[in-house]
């Protein structure tokens, strides 16, 4: 095993640099080449089908079989005259990855001869084997049958993989029933949702030329590359996607010199050729850099659609795996692959756009877009307030226990981070209406209204520590984990806005009487919700004791493991809001809640197969073999009359620590396997989760400290796991 190691450091000290070839000179020259766009259709589709095609996705309208071969076929001409041989219905089943099964564009006729096929029905719906997808208890396993729908208000695109082609159509997977089994449809439907409780505000209230609104999203993504050679030679890596042991290196994030440093060479050709693949597939990516932790690494994409960014975000992620293998890297998301030195995250920036061209979360110029803003503005706040346990639930997950928290990333408590211009703001508003904010020379908008508070029309307040930040003109979700699908929160997020917009339009309209002016009561009703909401909003540290303290005091929740935190999902009021605005069925909501959990005890599980494999194969034996090398010096001084020297007695209780370690290892590694069989026998999902919480994982950290210490220890040539020197600073 140490061989192992010492050869992959040999073999990444001495990569070459791939040298990366544009494309074209400007990026608006390949940009969304390999996506069947509106200029492709405007192309291969009639005039009459395209335009049917636009209204029904604009109108929300069913197609019919006629446009569906229409679309079919140039699709179908499109791809061929690209190369394409093969296509697929692409989904997001409830694994956390991509799913696609490819089919030939060709059929054998009576004759046998070979012709290029494609009917609109092949397009609109497949039936994949869906026997081994998590359902959650809505299909048994022998009933193999599921349903994938093409979606088409996300793109058909191509994937290019080692020169072959294939045409990829986004769509929905759902069982023979109809219950939903992926990410994307219950998230089709709460964007439908928040759009139409969004917009019902805005033409009541504030723009009758609204009749769309559209929820945004730009999905930061932060990653770790390490060289192959080196993945390779630690299976925990392989197997758990995080290091389940490894001391600290002498130099890590300390310095915080690795933070928008230079790129490294090997690393830079790497994103280029990511960037060049995914802008090909209409994936805006527009930033690289690197992050704080060294071998960490980040990009991001300029604002889509919420639907198409969270396709393009999972896609992305799959590419960026593809073409690290041409690099010699590998990718982690993982939220935590090394400890001891940030996580990864995925920044969700969230906003709410109209078909006018508004940002209804952009502070104007203007008063009566002004107090438009501040409406939905103050509803997302008691949105995240009411339902902050179900946003913690949203981004549970096991690797992201080990992150939040960690003073590098949010906290597990739900809180939202204003600004102080907008802090102040709501505080005027909610004790003393007619008071003016003062604050130098900065450009305030009035709002016309004399009890409404000016507002500061740039809001770029910035607080890092915040799961839920407001920063200027959306907010921030930086609590979603770096391996996540950004589908879960975003579910969430919309749902309980269009939950809470729904309930402001009825305090409106049942105090409307009271007054004789809109404006008037939509003042006083968001005075009212700052009062209740208020406790959820923080502008201090989020990392510090105090602030967990405080939180208590505010009955902010403060969940810190996700077999506790996915318990949101089913309470009464969760249940009854996914019900309530037709996203989710008790049942599909339960389904998840149920996959969750087995999703976190398999990736614990596997976690403590892992440190048990390493510990007692490669870790124990290099520690045994250092151990006897230091009884054979002794017995080599002893030989020639040296055993009483000063040395002897140091060199004797390093072998007494050595096998203490050894000790500690082998007595908890043998507690962790007792307690993994143990907890397998329960039956219930909920209770197996937490006996793997508690009696499985807890051990981790008294096994992991016994083998750092040994890594110390033992002689660097018999160690066998590469080190996070090698692992962090090689690339």
């Amino acid at each position: 095993m140490a061989t192992l190691r010492f050869n992959a450091i040999e073999t990444a000290q001495n990569r070459a640099t791939i040298q990366v070839e544009m494309p074209a000179p400007k990026v608006s020259d390949y940009f969304g080449t390999n996506v069947f766009n509106d200029n492709a259709m405007r192309q291969y589709l009639s005039a009459d089908a395209y335009k049917k095609l636009h209204q029904s996705i604009e109108q929300a309208h069913k197609i019919d079989n006629d446009l569906a071969d229409s679309v079919a076929s140039a699709m179908k001409t499109w791809a061929i005259s690209k190369g394409v041989t093969h296509y697929t219905h692409w989904f997001q089943p409830l694994t956390g990855t991509t799913a696609e099964k490819h089919d030939a564009f060709y059929d054998i006729d009576s004759k046998g001869n070979a012709l290029e096929k494609f009917k609109g029905s092949a397009l609109a719906q497949q039936e994949p084997d869906a026997s081994s997808f998590p359902s959650g208890g809505i299909r048994a396993t022998f009933e193999a049958r599921g349903y994938t729908a093409w979606d088409p208000t996300s793109p058909a695109f191509i994937i290019e993989i080692e020169g072959s082609k294939t045409l990829c159509i986004p769509t929905i997977f759902v069982s023979y029933t109809g219950e939903a089994l992926d990410y994307k449809t219950p998230l089709l439907k709460a964007l439908s949702a928040v759009d139409k409780a969004a917009t019902a505000i805005c033409n009541e209230y504030f723009d009758k030329e609204i009749n769309k609104v559209v929820a945004t999203l730009g999905a930061e993504q932060e990653y770790f590359l390490v060289d192959k050679s080196l993945f390779y030679s630690r299976p925990d890596l392989m197997m758990a996607g995080r290091t389940v042991f490894g001391h600290a290196p002498a130099k890590g994030q300390q310095l915080e010199d690795h933070y928008f440093g230079s790129i490294p060479s090997r690393v830079r050709a790497f994103m280029v050729d990511f960037e060049i693949e995914a802008q090909k597939l209409g994936i805006p990516i527009r930033t690289r850099h690197n992050e704080v932790a060294p071998a960490q690494f980040e990009c991001a994409p300029t604002f889509e659609e919420v639907n198409l960014a969270v396709d393009h975000n999972t896609l992305l992620m799959d590419i960026m795996e593809k073409v690290a293998e041409r690099h010699n890297f590998k990718v982690l998301f993982h939220e935590k692959p090394f400890a001891g030195i940030n996580g990864s995250g995925k920044h969700n920036n969230w906003a709410l756009g109209t078909n006018t061209g508004k940002n209804l979360l952009a502070p104007t110029s203007k008063a009566k877009e002004n107090l438009q803003f501040l409406t939905f503005f103050v509803n997302t706040v008691k949105a995240v307030h009411d339902y902050a346990d179900l946003l913690r639930a949203s981004i549970a997950s096991a690797g992201n226990d080990f992150r939040l928290g960690a003073n590098e990333a949010p906290p597990a408590i739900i809180s939202i981070f204003a600004g102080a211009e907008m802090k102040k703001v709501l505080e005027e508003l909610e004790h003393n209406a007619t008071v003016k904010i003062e604050k130098g020379d900065n450009l305030y908008m009035k709002l016309g209204i004399n009890k409404v508070p000016q507002i500061i029309l740039d809001t770029t307040d910035r607080n890092r520590t915040s799961p839920f930040a407001f920063t200027g003109n959306k907010f921030e979700f930086r609590a979603v984990g770096g391996s996540a699908n950004c589908a879960a929160p975003m579910v969430v997020l919309n749902a309980i806005v269009a939950h809470q917009l729904q309930e402001f339009k009825k305090d409106i309209d049942a105090n409307i009487a009271k007054t004789d002016k809109i404006e008037v009561t939509i003042i006083n009703v968001l005075r009212d919700y700052i009062k209740k909401s208020k406790n959820v909003l923080f502008e201090g540290d989020n990392y510090s004791e105090e602030w967990a303290e405080e939180a208590k005091r505010r009955g902010l929740p403060n969940v810190k493991s996700t077999p506790q935190a996915l318990d949101a999902y089913i309470s009464k009021k969760s249940l009854a809001l996914f019900e309530d605005l037709g996203i989710m069925s008790h049942r599909e909501v339960e389904a998840r809640y149920e996959i969750n959990l087995e999703n976190y005890i398999k990736k614990v599980q596997i976690e403590s197969r892992v440190m048990g494999d390493l510990a007692l194969n490669h870790v124990i034996p290099a520690a045994i073999a250092y151990q006897n090398q230091l009884v054979a010096n002794i017995e080599g001084l002893m030989d020639i009359g040296m055993g009483d020297i000063e040395g002897t007695q140091t060199v004797k209780d390093l072998i007494r620590e050595v096998s203490q370690y050894i000790g500690t290892i082998q007595t908890n590694i043998k507690k962790m396997t007792e307690a993994r069989k143990a907890a397998n026998l329960i039956e219930d999902s909920k209770d197996r989760a937490v006996a793997y919480e508690n009696n499985v994982k807890s051990l981790f950290e008294t096994i992991r400290y016994a083998v750092d210490k040994l890594e110390l220890i033992v002689a660097d040539e018999l160690w066998p796991l590469a080190k996070y020197r090698e692992l962090l600073m090689i690339r």
